[in-house]
This record gives C-alpha cells, sequence and structure tokens, in this order.
C-alpha cells in the first residue's frame, strides 16, 4: 500500500480523523495529528475493527428480524383494524374543513389489511400506539372465545423488550428543552441519533426516546453506576445507542449544527450574487509565494517578516485591471505550519501551488497537494523563478506527474503558467486563468442574509484588545452585529479592511478585521451572526461547560489510565514550557511542532500557551512548575521581567520558528542521560594469598597491564570467566595504602563482599566513561 495519511485513510473509510486518530491511539500505535502516516501494520488493524463493528451489526440486525418474524407468527390470523388515529392526526383534521357528503362518496373505503402485513404496520406505530394496540387485540380474542388462543403475555413481553429498536416515540422529543447539548434529529427509518459529546444520560434517553430509567438500567448491566445527570463520553453514547438500536452521528460544537441550518433557511436562491473566488497561495519554503502576492498587491510584504519566512496567515483583497475582485489567502511555507496550510485549503475555493523552477517537488509542496485535494478544490501550478540560470520547467511537471498531478501541457487536467514573480513575467497570465477556474465553478453567495465567515487568524493587541481576521463566507457583515465563534462572544464595534481603512459592512469573499471580542478566538473557528449577545452568551457558556468537561476526562484518562503507564511516565523528563505568541496562528504551529520532538527518555510538556505579551501571571506559573517561557514576537512586561529575575524563571523570545526548535532540542539533549561506557584501565594477576584477620584474604597481586586504582570498579575473572564484580576494599603496596599501581609492580587487593580467591584469577580495573547523548 502506498504511503497515505490519517486524513486520507479517514476519507477512504468516511469517518472523521479525529475518530480515526483516537482508534490508532486506543490500538497502541504512535499518531500525532491527522498528518501522521499510516502503515500498512495500522491499516490492516483498522480494516479489521471495521470488519468486527459490521459482523456485529449485522448479527443485530438478525436477531431483531427474528424476534419480529416470532411476534408475526404469534399474532392470530384474520383480519388487522386499522389503529385509532394519535392526538396529533384528530388535531390536524379538526383544524380541516368539514368535508361534504360529495367528497366523502368520494373517498375510497378503507379495506382491511391482511395478516401478513403486521410486521410493516408495527414498525409505524409508536410505542404507545403498540400498547394499545395488543391490549385491544387480547380483549377482542376472549370476547369472540376462539378455540386457537395466543398468548399475548408471551407477545406483550417481547415487545416490552424490542419497543425501542423498532420504533422512536416523537412526542418525547418535542417536549425537550430546544437549546440543549443533544440536538433535536433522530431519523425514524435510519434509527440515527445525532449527539454531542459529554450529553448527560436524561438527554440521551430522551433523544433516544426510551425511559431514563432504562438507559440507567443498562449502564448498570455494563458495569457503569451513572445518575441521570451524569455526562457522558461518546465511547459509552456509542455503546448504549447500540444497545437500544441507534446509530449515532456526532455533531461538533453545540448549536453549531443549529447555527447552520437557521442560515441556510435563510438563503434565498434568486438573490444570490457571483461573488469573488478565494484563493489560496501554497508551496514550499522561498519558493516565492509571498513574492507573488507583492507582485500582484504592488507591496512588499517580505521585507516585514523575520528571515524572509512568512509567519502569519494573512488575506487580501485584490481588484484586477480588468475589474474582477480576487481574496488571496498567503499560508506560511515553513513546515510547523502545515495545520495552517490545511486551515487554509478548508476555506478556499482554488489553489496556486507555487514551484520553483529551479528547485523541485519539496516536503511541503506534496503536503500542500494532499491539503488541497482532501478539500476537493482545483490546483492551479505556478513554476516560479523560470528567469534563473538553472531553471527547469519540464523537471517541474515531470516531478509533479510523479504525485498524479498532470498539467495540460502534458494531457492533464491542472492548469499550469510559468512565471517570474520578481520581475513580473506572465502574472496576467496567471490571473486570468485563475478568473477561467471561477467562472466554471460558478461561486455565488447571498449578501442579505445574516454573515457567516471563519477566523483566519488572531491576536491580542495593547490598545485595541482582542482582534480578528474573519473571512466572510456568505452574507454581509455589519457593524453592531452579535456573533458567536467558538467559546468567544461580541459584538463588532469596528471593521478594518487589509488597507487598514474603516469600513462599516463586509460582504461574501471579503476578509476584514474586527473589534469588539471578549476574547481571543482560536484561527479556523466558525464565525456565526446571531440574534443578540443574550443568545451569543448562552451558546458560549454551554461550550465552555463542555470543554471543561472534555479536558477533565481528558486529564483524567492520562491519569488513571494504566499504572505501567504511570510506572513509565515516571522514568520519563519532561520539560515544561509555556508558551506566548502574539497571533494564535503561530502558538498553535509552535505547539505542534514542539509536541512532535519526541524521545523514550525526554519530552516537551507544554503546560500553558496564549496569545499576548508575558505578564507576571506566566511567570508565578512558570516558577511553580519549573518552566521556560517561550515567546514569539512578544516582549514580557517590565514587571513580569523582574519577577521573572527574582523568581530565576528563564525568558526565551525569538523571531523565527526554526531557532525556537533548534533550542528545545539542545535543551532536550541537556536531560537525557549520558551514555555511560566501560573501560578496562588495567589488569592484575593473582600470584600469591595472605589471610588477614581483619580483612578477609589479601591477593597479593602483580600488575600485568595499566593501572589498578582503588576508586574504580573491578571484575573478578576465572578461567576467561566473570566471577563477581566489585569496588575495591583496599589497595597496598607493601604496607602502604595507595590510591594506584602502575603496570610492572606488584601489590595487595582486597574487594568487597568477596575473598574466595584462587590462584591465577585476574582482575579487571574498570573505569566508567560518561559521553553526552543529542536527540
Amino acid at each position: 500500500m502506498e504511503k497515505k495519511r490519517v486524513y486520507q485513510v479517514a476519507k477512504d473509510f468516511h469517518i472523521s480523523s479525529e475518530a480515526l486518530v483516537s482508534m490508532l491511539k486506543e490500538l497502541k500505535f504512535d499518531v500525532k495529528s491527522h498528518m501522521s502516516i499510516v502503515t500498512n501494520e495500522m491499516h490492516d488493524n483498522i480494516k479489521r475493527q471495521f470488519e468486527k463493528q459490521h459482523e456485529a451489526a449485522v448479527k443485530d440486525i438478525e436477531k431483531k428480524t427474528k424476534i419480529v418474524d416470532a411476534i408475526e407468527k404469534k399474532v392470530p390470523e384474520g383480519v388487522v383494524e386499522k389503529p385509532a388515529p394519535s392526538k396529533r392526526r384528530k388535531k390536524r383534521r379538526r383544524q380541516q374543513k368539514p368535508e361534504t357528503e360529495e367528497h366523502k362518496a368520494a373517498q375510497p373505503v378503507q379495506k382491511a389489511r391482511p395478516v401478513q402485513k403486521v410486521k410493516a404496520s408495527l414498525k409505524e406505530r409508536s410505542p404507545k400506539t403498540q400498547k394499545e394496540y395488543l391490549e385491544e387485540k387480547k380483549s377482542r380474542a376472549k370476547s369472540r372465545k376462539r378455540k386457537k388462543k395466543v398468548d399475548m403475555a408471551v407477545v406483550q413481553d417481547t415487545f416490552k423488550k424490542t419497543l425501542v429498536s423498532i420504533s422512536t416515540d416523537t412526542r418525547k422529543q418535542k417536549k425537550s428543552h430546544p437549546r440543549r447539548a443533544v440536538k433535536d434529529a433522530v431519523e425514524e427509518d435510519q434509527n440515527i441519533v445525532k449527539v454531542s459529546e459529554y450529553v448527560s444520560v436524561a438527554e440521551l434517553a430522551v433523544q433516544m426516546g426510551v425511559p431514563v430509567n432504562a438507559l440507567v438500567a443498562k449502564c448498570l448491566q455494563m458495569g457503569m453506576l451513572v445518575s441521570i445527570n451524569q455526562r457522558l463520553d461518546m465511547d459509552t453514547i456509542v455503546l448504549l445507542a447500540d444497545e437500544f438500536g441507534f446509530t449515532v452521528e456526532q455533531l461538533g460544537e453545540y448549536a453549531e449544527d443549529e447555527l447552520i441550518t437557521r442560515e441556510r433557511e435563510e438563503e434565498e436562491e434568486e438573490k444570490k450574487i457571483p461573488r469573488p473566488p478565494v484563493v489560496t497561495v501554497m508551496g514550499h519554503v522561498d519558493h516565492g509565494k509571498t513574492s507573488l502576492l507583492d507582485r500582484i498587491r504592488n507591496s512588499n510584504i517580505t521585507g516585514s517578516e523575520s528571515g524572509g519566512i512568512t509567519q502569519h496567515i494573512g488575506a487580501y483583497s485584490v481588484t484586477l485591471p480588468k475589474g474582477p475582485k480576487i481574496t488571496f489567502i498567503d499560508t506560511p511555507g515553513h513546515k510547523a505550519f502545515t495545520a495552517m496550510r490545511a486551515r487554509g485549503a478548508q476555506v478556499t475555493d482554488i489553489v496556486i501551488l507555487v514551484v520553483a523552477a529551479d528547485d523541485s517537488v519539496m516536503p511541503q509542496t506534496i503536503e500542500a497537494i494532499d491539503h488541497a485535494k482532501a478539500a476537493g478544490v482545483p490546483i492551479i501550478i505556478a513554476i516560479n523563478k523560470i528567469d534563473l540560470p538553472g531553471a527547469d520547467p519540464e523537471k517541474i511537471r515531470s516531478d509533479l506527474s510523479r504525485h498524479n498531478i498532470l498539467v495540460e501541457d502534458w494531457g492533464g487536467s491542472f492548469q499550469c503558467q510559468e512565471i517570474s514573480a520578481k520581475k513580473g513575467v506572465n502574472i496576467e497570465r496567471l490571473l486570468e486563468k485563475v478568473v477561467l477556474e471561477a467562472e466554471i465553478l460558478e461561486l455565488k453567495a447571498d449578501p442579505t442574509k445574516k454573515a457567516n465567515g471563519v477566523i483566519i487568524d488572531s491576536k491580542l493587541d495593547r490598545g485595541r484588545g482582542a482582534l480578528a481576521t474573519v473571512l466572510i463566507q456568505n452574507g454581509t457583515l455589519h457593524v453592531g452585529d452579535s456573533f458567536i465563534t467558538g467559546m468567544i462572544t461580541g459584538r463588532v464595534r469596528a471593521m478594518v479592511n487589509e488597507f487598514g481603512g474603516r469600513i462599516s459592512s463586509a460582504g461574501p469573499s471579503q476578509p476584514v478585521l474586527i473589534f469588539g471580542m471578549d476574547g481571543v478566538p482560536k484561527a479556523g473557528d466558525t464565525f456565526h451572526i446571531v440574534d443578540s449577545e443574550v443568545e451569543a452568551r448562552e451558546i458560549a457558556q454551554r461550550r465552555r461547560v463542555m470543554k471543561r468537561e472534555q479536558d477533565f476526562r481528558r486529564l483524567k484518562r492520562i491519569t488513571l489510565s494504566d499504572i505501567y503507564d504511570k510506572i513509565k511516565d515516571g522514568e520519563i523528563k519532561d520539560l515544561n514550557l509555556i508558551i506566548k505568541a502574539d497571533v494564535d496562528g503561530s502558538v498553535e504551529a509552535l505547539s505542534d511542532s514542539l509536541s512532535q520532538i519526541t524521545h523514550q527518555e525526554v519530552r516537551v510538556r507544554i503546560i500553558h500557551q496564549g496569545v499576548g505579551g508575558i505578564n507576571e501571571n506566566d511567570v508565578l506559573l512558570a516558577a511553580a512548575s519549573g518552566a521556560i517561557i517561550i515567546g514569539f514576537h512578544i516582549r514580557p512586561t517590565h514587571a513580569a521581567r523582574a519577577l521573572a529575575e527574582n523568581e530565576n524563571v528563564e525568558i526565551k523570545l525569538y523571531e523565527v520558528i526554526y531557532e525556537v526548535l533548534d533550542d528545545v532540542k539542545n535543551a532536550l539533549s541537556g536531560l537525557l542521560a549520558p551514555k555511560i561506557t566501560e573501560k578496562i584501565i588495567g589488569t592484575a594477576e593473582i600470584r600469591n594469598m595472605f589471610r588477614v584477620p581483619k580483612y578477609g584474604n589479601i591477593a597479593g597481586c602483580y600488575v600485568t597491564f595499566g593501572t589498578i586504582k582503588r576508586n574504580n570498579k573491578v571484575r573478578l575473572i576465572r578461567d576467561n570467566i566473570e566471577v563477581y564484580t566489585t569496588k575495591i576494599g583496599s589497595l597496598k603496596r607493601f604496607k602502604e595504602d595507595v590510591s594506584e599501581v602502575n603496570q610492572g609492580y606488584e601489590c595487595g587487593i582486597s574487594i568487597v563482599g568477596y575473598d574466595d580467591f584462587k590462584l591465577g584469577d585476574i582482575f579487571e580495573s574498570i573505569e566508567m566513561i560518561e559521553e553526552a547523548r543529542t536527540l
């Protein structure tokens, strides 16, 4: 099998990347993220897990089919009357106009249904209707005094056991609270219940339409003692739902699905208009991505970046000379920003893949291709630096073809353009191909509805508070709108475009910097406009509760999972770090990169990370945990610096990310235990023995090689076999104690814990040499 990453295999099995990462960790595989490589062994284990689940599902279906068939056999032959209409139907009929006699005459007569259709009718009834139907059948059978009698008690008992698995009480769902962690979405035909993690037992029972006591009893049978308000993790939810015949579909953040549904309902097809395409520029570091945007925007971004490397994601709306607008997203090319590139591919419509003509297809180029393919967006190849002497565009086309990227010049489907970003060669042709690709996609949006979008980047400004760059994907954002993004809420106080000008509204595909947040959101969070700040705060509060629950469960698992892991963790040395940066994207990139530095004996442990300057609280936390503070593009306050000196807390400040990685690796190397090797520095042969009352047997020796030192370990060798290893008890030259005896001299030796010497035995003097180790 060709090498695939986790997210690619997850797509093959139709599950989320997070679910596959959790599965692999449960199978004891070392995976870090959705970008980890899936080996053949890992793939085989995944396949076996799904085969087991499939077999269990087939057995469950066969079991239920047998129960229903048994019920059908126990129902007496004859005619089954139509059940009485439900209260909801009666209410709906009362609202209809009275029928005329002619209309009634025209209606077809309801015919009795044969007994073979009993099975289908049972599945259509609600639990309460089924019970009434059984009681009614039992009463009629007794009144007619048939010879052939049916044990209705057996049938009723069977129904009690299978009631939940073959029906759904939809009326209970309508009574539940409209804002709950479990969404009102149970599909009766497929028995799918949509839930979010850490819902309570009571909420899960309501959504499945089963009594809470039945759910608690099932947990007891499974060895879990729970209360009705106890929250359940996703593994337990899936297990319980399967016991009652339901399939679980995990929802995202609380109320996220409801907000998306509401926004879709507000959309009107006739009001949709063409919107500018969102174009992401991807590629390897130093292949010319930012230089290309410089040429397009007639600006100089590169000069402001440390080391010429783009450190943050930027979004820019550009109006082309011929009229159409294009929104560009510039992603960093450094390997540490893999997650940021993945986020860029998820919000984009078109990807421009920049490859240097004097280089080749590099690892980050391949990752960018994978991200674009995973997002299902078209790719336009820009072969840059064609003006350089060593440029070879044909070699680049050949390299790309090995990764299933066949350009149009070679008969493929991917558009390709040779350019020179530095000299401005063929830039207009490249943009024409972008516009052509956008026309094919027919990108449209409804600017009249409430805005929604995604957080491209965020930061904490000392004078202006929390700021976030938002890419509006649909609708129009206005000053004064209330919003929710992740666990952060606020009201848009002001908006600024990418050129620093204040604006009052922002439409589809427009990036904008907004003010008015009560915290710093995470890059990649969805952004939604809500009716009021009260609604936004309510949603955020529920999300915080769920987040605390997740953190608690995660901490509990790590602490109580396995005694062996506890012992093993005790042997591992931690390098505690506190990470602070100017924007959330850099915090995420640093955290991901540092977490990937692994070793059997040492590891990085990030105890806190955040956006903004280094303050006194950070220093106090570092002092309490023995951590090093890493600042990226930020500085500590004067009070924090003074406190750090008093508490002996080290603060390291950086401008370029690879310097952080190098220093952390060096620090971890310092935590590694040194490599200890043994070196034989001398040997002595036993040629005589003396008995001394105070010391026991003393060996009279002749040093045949090197030096015998009193403080070194000594090994006793007899017939080329190691007999004993210990320390020298005493070393004498005649009657004087000495520290060492050189080759060619005689000496007396006694060792600790052993004195059964024999003539001809050999003492080896051993010196332990320590060597520094590196990662």
